[in-house]
């Protein structure tokens, strides 16, 4: 489901607005990824990334350095 910020569904509206919360969560779950990928690869450190994320540096570190890792690798190699 694509959803847009200024189309969001009226919280009485049960299916479409639950649909929408998972969608729009999704989406910020990649644009999460992507600038934290993004961040690392400008030389930021995970304290950085944490204090913009609003968590800890072990809690930054554990959710994103393997996929950071994996991602440095892929570009790499190709």
């Amino acid at each position: 489901m694509d959803v847009s910020i200024e189309e969001l569904p009226r919280p009485v509206e049960t299916e479409a607005a639950l649909a929408a919360v998972v969608a729009l969560r999704r989406s910020a779950d990649r644009l999460e990824a992507a600038a934290v990928q993004c961040a690392i690869e400008k030389g930021w450190t995970w304290l950085q990334v944490a204090e913009a994320l609003g968590v800890t540096k072990q809690a930054a570190h554990k959710r994103y350095a393997r996929r950071v890792k994996q991602a440095s690798t892929e570009q790499k190699e190709t």
